[in-house]
Order: structure tokens, then C-alpha cells, then sequence
């Protein structure tokens, strides 16, 4: 299987623009965020077990998921999220994992998990972990501004997720998302050329 890069971050950290910085270098991207939505989606694999444990409410008419009632149902009730969680981690883990392994053109891969940190379960898929981070500041603003929320309900969301501290705890490399495109670019290209010697590496390890 090819280096992979396991990406990670708070939400409104800029996730997303850092894949696409590295997708636009070459990179494969497995993004854990799209794999649920397909999941979920019309026709998704996850829809008839979803459908059985939570009732066929939770369906919109072409068959996907309702993310607006579940949403609402999943956060009144912790166990219920529980409950959501123990059918999809799962099967977006055993996808993530089986398109890494798919991947043979590129580099190396960029496995996009946002709750990596949370989850637990996705450093063994990983050979490294990149956290993009930011001040907390900073996120909450992207947050309010992207969304429209409240401060206190972004805070809220924030605090549902990893402290920045404990992510930091377990970054192999950090990219750090708060001094303009043009320094973040130029992060992403330093840390590139550093796994494609990594992957290189891996794939010759006795010229090492």
C-alpha cells in the first residue's frame, strides 16, 4: 500500500483547502467526510440498517438520509449518536482503508479523517499524522461565518471535538492555517517534497 498521510484538524481549520492544496500536486485524496455521504446518500449502503434501527422517517423521498432530522435526533440523545456511530465507523473505516490500498498512481495517499484524533481508530490506517491547525479564534470565525452560527454555538460544536492541545499531541507534522494562502501553500509544497522522499523510501527501503 502507498504512504499514507493521515489529515486531521478542528473544524474550520481549513480541512479542506489543505487537501485540495495537495490534491493539486498529485496527491490521492480519501476523504472519510465524502465516503459518509455516499454512504448515506441515495442508494447508500448504509441506508437499509440505518433505516431499521432509527425508522423509515429518517429517509427523504429519493431514499438518502434525512441529515436534518437526524442531526436533530442525534443530538438530543447521546446514545442515539452512539447509536449512528457504532453503523457507519465501520463501513467508512473498511472504504478508507480499501481506497488506500486501491491507490497506485499517485505518491502517496492523504486520508482525511476529522475526527481522526476522536475516533481512535484510524492511526493504524495511517503511517503519519498532519494536523492543520489554527487559532482558536480564528476557527470559531470561520465557523460563525460559514455557517451562521452564534459564538456560543460554535463554541459549542468546538467543544464537542478534540482540544487543539490533544491534537497537537499526536501530529507527526503540523501545518499551521492562519498567516495567508500564499504561507500555507508554501507549507503544503515543503511538507510534499518531505513524503514523496518518505514514499520513496518505502517503496526502496534497502537504498535508504
Amino acid at each position: 500500500m502507498s504512504l499514507v498521510i493521515g489529515l486531521t484538524g478542528g473544524i474550520g481549520s481549513g480541512k479542506s483547502t489543505v487537501a485540495d492544496l495537495f490534491a493539486s500536486l498529485g496527491v490521492a485524496i480519501v476523504d472519510t467526510d465524502v465516503i459518509a455521504h455516499e454512504l448515506t446518500g441515495v442508494q447508500g449502503a448504509a441506508m437499509p440498517e440505518i433505516a431499521a434501527a432509527f425508522g423509515p422517517s429518517m429517509r427523504l423521498a429519493d431514499g438518502g438520509l434525512d441529515r436534518s432530522a437526524m442531526r436533530r435526533l442525534v443530538f438530543s440523545d447521546p446514545s442515539l449518536k452512539s447509536r449512528l456511530e457504532a453503523i457507519l465507523h465501520p463501513m467508512i473505516q473498511r472504504e478508507s482503508k480499501a481506497r488506500c490500498q486501491a491507490v497506485s498512481e499517485a505518491p502517496y495517499v492523504l486520508l482525511v479523517v476529522p475526527l481522526l484524533v476522536e475516533s481512535g481508530t484510524y492511526r493504524q490506517l495511517a503511517d503519519r499524522i498532519l494536523v492543520v491547525d489554527c487559532d482558536e479564534a480564528v476557527q470559531r470565525s470561520r465557523l460563525m461565518a460559514r455557517s451562521g452560527l452564534s459564538l456560543d454555538e460554535a463554541q459549542a460544536i468546538m467543544n464537542t471535538q478534540a482540544t487543539r492541545t490533544e491534537r497537537l499531541a499526536v501530529a507527526d507534522d503540523v501545518v499551521f492555517n492562519g498567516a495567508g494562502r500564499d504561507n500555507l501553500q508554501a507549507q503544503v509544497v515543503a511538507l510534499h517534497r518531505r513524503y514523496l522522499a518518505l514514499a520513496a523510501e518505502a517503496k526502496n527501503p534497502l537504498n535508504t
